[in-house]
């Protein structure tokens, strides 16, 4: 029995021993004491100068004292008294006699039941003792998994966002009505795809005016040259003078050039003609339609008719620390890929994998970070434009090391520990030192070697050296 309920009992037994003996005084002090002390207890009619028995002598009592002093009172006064309350006051005793030994009686009652409520509730303490002193003799629950070995993955993150690797608005570069649309919105289009046409009749009416314009300073320029052919022959006969010849050549030239400017013109018509027509410069997904149908659309125009992003493949710009720079450039200078995997905002599901591709030429003052760019094919569409992703470089591989789950890792003041269930069913606090940790895996280089049973649930119960029963992780029942 613990000390404490052991004392709190024993004060309740004491106090019940003393009401009862109390009690029983007072049930056994008329056999005693006669007549005057029920007048003592009942504080009525009893003789002044009279003090009750101090129970030490239930045989005797001292004598009374007057009021004047030590004097005894003498004691044929007392007999005298005595006579005079016998033939007075007790000369009806029948009510006040049995009130009293009722009164006598219920006090012996109450202190039998005192006792007994007080005997009771200290067996419940000493109860309540006992079974709270087997529960914690009882063993702890814990679930426990092996140490195993195997290899962990040294990664570089950081949050990062996908690119795409090309984005084009697409914009009419002459002036005119849309008149038609020929792709859906969020379609997968290929380089030269038609997209919309413009109304191209201007165009092909300024076609027709140009080439006209040609053909008649082509015929001016095959005239001039069958003159100025004549005018040769008729030199070397010495028929015409040498200027009349130089003015021919130099109509001639002035022919040749407004040829030139013509078919400059028609160039420039069959071009704006060729721009009526409105296709995709690179493959990818388009957007959503900024103009529609019918519509009269400028080369100025700011916003476009449609924006289209490369996806395949795609990229994602992310950053790492500056402090992992030097490591990473050593080990881009050996010429290998260095693999990057893409993963969800909560870092549980990996999207795609992919390589590295080049680091910024600056590191950012504000963050003291570098910004990396990594190329991923996409060839499923896993990743979309401005999507945040968890980005993973890895940079080693650590192999053969003794591998836990993280959960089994317990901190205090006192350093960096786990529990391991010995063969006797004893949980030990072991120190650790932690390695790279992959996921919910913890390396531990030292401390804990392959196979050792490690607590991963109910540690925050256990103590050094505790008795505990395995269970299987997840469960309720007891490991078989």
């Amino acid at each position: 029995m613990h000390p404490l309920f052991d004392r709190i009992l024993s004060a309740n037994l004491i106090r019940g021993t003393v009401v009862f003996h109390a009690a029983a005084r007072i049930c056994m002090l008329p056999k005693y004491q006669g007549v005057d002390i029920y007048r003592n207890l009942s504080g009525a009619g009893s003789a002044k100068g009279y003090k009750p028995n101090d129970g030490r002598d239930m045989s005797r009592h001292r004598e009374p004292r007057n009021d004047h002093g030590n004097n005894t009172i003498p004691s044929d006064t007392v007999a005298s008294s005595a006579r005079t309350d016998v033939g007075g006051e007790r000369a009806i005793p029948g009510k006040r006699k049995k009130w009293r030994w009722v009164a006598a009686l219920v006090l012996c009652i109450l202190a039998l039941a005192g006792y007994a409520f007080l005997g009771r509730s200290g067996k419940t303490q000493s109860g309540a003792d006992k079974k709270g002193g087997g529960g914690a003799a009882r063993s702890m629950p814990v679930a426990a998994v092996p140490a195993k070995k195997g290899d962990v993955a040294i990664y570089l993150g950081g949050l990062g966002n996908v690119v795409p690797n090309n984005t084009v608005t697409v914009k009419s570069r002459v002036d005119g009505q849309l008149m038609e649309v020929l792709f859906r919105e969020g379609q997968i289009v290929r380089s030269g795809q038609l997209l919309a046409r413009i109304d191209p009749r201007p165009f092909e009416t300024q076609l027709a005016q140009a080439e006209g314009q040609l053909a008649r300073d082509q015929a001016l320029l095959k005239n001039a040259e069958l003159d100025l052919a004549r005018y040769r022959t008729l030199l070397r006969q010495d028929s015409i003078a040498t200027q009349q010849l130089d003015t021919q050549e130099a109509l001639v030239r002035q022919y040749e050039g407004t040829v030139k400017a013509d078919q400059g013109q028609v160039e420039s018509v069959k071009l704006q003609l060729a721009y009526s027509r409105i296709t995709a410069p690179i493959g990818g997904r388009v957007g959503l339609r900024l103009v529609d149908a019918g519509n009269m659309i400028h080369a100025s125009d700011p916003k476009g008719l449609i924006v289209i992003m490369q996806l395949q493949p795609v990229t994602v710009v992310f950053s790492i620390p500056e402090d992992s720079l030097p490591g990473l450039l050593a080990r881009m200078d050996g010429g290998k890929k260095i693999p990057v995997e893409a993963w969800d905002r909560e870092g549980k599901r990996k999207i795609a994998t992919g390589y590295l591709f080049t680091v910024d030429n600056q590191i950012d003052p504000t963050t003291g970070t570098v910004k990396l760019k990594a190329v991923f094919p996409n060839t499923a569409n896993e990743l979309f434009p401005n999507q945040f992703v968890n980005a993973r470089l890895l940079m080693d591989v650590v192999r053969g090391t003794v591998v836990v789950p993280a959960a089994a890792i317990q901190r205090s003041t006192r350093g960096i520990f786990v529990y391991v269930v010995k063969q006797d069913n004893t949980a030990e606090m072991r120190p650790v030192s932690l390695g790279p940790a992959q996921g919910d895996d913890q390396s531990i280089p030292e401390g804990v070697a392959p196979g050792e049973q490690i607590v991963v649930d109910g540690a925050d119960r256990l103590r050094d050296g505790a008795k505990v029963e395995l269970q299987t992780p997840g469960g309720s029942g007891a490991k078989k």
